[in-house]
Order: structure tokens, then C-alpha cells, then sequence
């Protein structure tokens, strides 16, 4: 929307604001982000919110600071408190000025991961003027890009960067003798984790006492059938409930994540234990002999051991692949 006003702007009054500068080559920005805090992580409404320091530094005429926020989610509801109201002159000659903002903005949150998912949380920022031939961005160097102590409950922050990227859109906005131009984009980047703990302690622990204590039904002789069934049916019951205890927390979504394949897993584990625990009573009923009894849980025994082995093996191959 603002870029449709400056061009219907410049139609109407015939002042190129994006004309490149005379000497040819684009003004540079420099440009630093400090964050401050994240919180509200909405993974249903793919936002989040941030509360950050943004300042530039300049040499030349175009004032930077008429930005637009790419990705902000609600723009009404942004906050921003400008340093000063206009630009210091520093020691060496350039100019400077910035501003502090909060507000919301947007990310898809893939979560075919989870619970092992991280994302790049982004924040991209472009001048609502001057296309990248007049007006170019430039990281500043900073020592951090976000307060030591900052926390998010949940998540473990892993890296932050800021890059320069040209965005180009693939549109005149209306403007055939303009062509579709390329605006000078910098882009501050937060890399969140889950804990490992989380997905040990809190999800796959659960899950494998359940697991071996279904197995446990292979330590039971044949002749106890209502024993040897019960254990594995207590189990995809629990199962079940487990895996609705974490699903009510992620959004919907049209595919599966690294927690429901195990959960699936887990389901085939089971029901191929039924299997063999309902072979293995018929076969105790047609040979009810205490020699033929042993033979039999012998052979559950290497069965509950092999079912477990390929079940763990499955299991890396699901969390470290991908």
C-alpha cells in the first residue's frame, strides 16, 4: 500500500523520490538491531512478537528512516519511539538516529520436526522510498544482537545474525515506464530450539515405559492369556492418551511430525505383540505340557527382545534422519 501511494505520488507531482544517486552508486545504511525480548510464540497464528532497538547511520541526503516492516503482522499495533526527532551529526561527519519497536510479526512454523524442530524467527525491514539503486543497507557491527539474559520459556536460543538481501518484487505495481524495481532488505535472524530435554524427559520417556511394559507380557507364561493380552491393550490405551496430551498443543496441520511417526511406531510394536501373544496361547491350549510351555516362552523372549531391537533402530533412524 505504501508503495502504490509513492507511485501514484510521483505521477501526480513528478518528484522521483528512487531516482539513484548522481555519482551512480546507492547511498549505504548502516544498520543495527538489538532485540530485547520475544514472547507469544503463537505457533496457530504462525506470529510472534519482538520488542528491539533499531538505529542507522548514514552520509548523504536520503534520511532512512521511513521504514516498512516486510513480515509485521497487525502494522496498526506497531510501536515505534524514535532516538531523536531528528538525525545527531556524529564526530566523523555522518549522521545517525534510530528507534525503539514492538510489535507482531509473521513466521511459518514447520513443525514436521517436532519436538526436535528450530526455526528462524525473522524480522525484514525495507525503506518504504528508495529502491536498492538509491538506498542500500548495510549490517552494523555489533558486538550482540540480543540482551545476554533474554529467555524464552520452552526454547533454547542457538544463533542470531543480521544479512542485506535485495528483495525484488515481481511487479510494476502499475508502472510499466518504472519496471519492477529491487529494494534493499536487511533481515535480523533468531534460531530457537527445543531443549533436548524436553523431548527425553517430558515425551520419550513416557512413551518407552509404556512400550517395555507391554513387553513385560512376554515374560508371562502362555498358559495366563487374560494376564499376557492385558498388558499390551493397557498400553495403546496409554499410547493414546499420550499422544493426545501432546497433539492439543500444536495446530493443525495436513502432515505428520517426527513425534506422531514414533507414536505410529509404537503402534505397529504393539499390535505385533497382540499378534504373537494370541499365536502363542493358541499354541499353548494345543500343547499344554509344561516342556512345551517353556519352548514357547523361550521363543516370546527372543521375539519381545528382537520387536524391541528393531523398534529402537527405527527410532534413530526416524530422529537422526532429516
Amino acid at each position: 500500500m505504501h508503495r502504490r501511494l509513492i507511485l501514484l505520488l510521483w505521477a501526480a507531482t513528478g518528484v522521483l523520490f528512487a531516482q539513484p544517486d548522481p555519482s551512480g552508486s546507492p547511498q549505504t545504511v548502516y544498520t543495527g538491531l538489538y532485540l530485547m525480548n520475544v514472547y507469544d510464540l503463537n505457533m496457530n497464528e504462525h506470529s510472534f512478537h519482538a520488542d528491539f532497538y533499531l538505529w542507522f547511520r548514514w552520509t548523504g541526503d536520503k534520511d532512512p528512516m521511513q521504514i516498512e516492516f516486510v513480515n509485521a503482522v497487525e502494522k496498526w499495533s506497531i510501536t515505534q519511539t524514535v532516538f531523536y526527532d531528528s538525525a545527531v551529526v556524529l564526530p566523523d561527519g555522518s549522521y545517525y538516529n534510530g528507534m525503539r519497536i514492538e510489535g507482531r510479526f509473521y513466521h511459518p512454523f514447520v513443525l514436521n520436526r517436532f519436538p526436535l524442530d528450530r526455526h528462524q524467527l525473522q524480522i525484514q525491514i525495507e525503506h518504504t522510498d528508495y529502491p536498492a539503486d538509491s538506498l542500500r543497507f548495510v549490517p552494523d557491527t555489533a558486538r550482540s544482537l540480543y540482551r545476554p539474559d533474554m529467555q524464552l520459556p520452552g526454547w533454547k536460543v542457538q544463533h542470531a545474525e543480521v544479512q542485506m538481501v535485495d528483495n525484488r518484487y515481481q511487479t510494476d505495481f502499475g508502472r510499466a515506464d518504472e519496471g519492477m524495481r529491487a529494494f534493499s532488505e536487511i533481515t535480523f535472524r533468531l534460531r530457537l530450539a527445543r531443549p533436548l530435554s524436553y523431548f527425553l524427559l517430558k515425551l520419550m520417556l513416557p512413551l518407552t515405559v509404556v512400550v517395555l511394559a507391554s513387553l513385560g507380557a512376554f515374560l508371562i507364561t502362555p498358559s495366563y492369556i487374560d494376564a499376557r493380552i492385558s498388558l499390551p491393550i493397557a498400553g495403546l490405551l496409554s499410547a493414546v492418551f499420550l499422544q493426545q496430551s501432546y497433539s492439543a498443543a500444536l495446530p493443525d496441520v495436513g502432515y505428520m511430525v517426527l513425534m506422531d511417526k514414533i507414536y505410529l511406531l509404537s503402534y505397529v510394536l504393539i499390535a505385533g505383540m497382540l499378534m504373537r501373544i494370541i499365536i502363542s496361547s493358541n499354541q499353548a491350549r494345543l500343547a499344554p505340557e509344561e516342556a512345551s510351555l517353556a519352548r514357547i516362552l523361550r521363543r516370546d523372549l527372543r521375539l519381545g527382545f528382537l520387536f524391541f531391537g528393531v523398534y529402537m533402530l527405527i527410532w534413530l533412524a526416524l530422529v537422526l534422519g532429516g
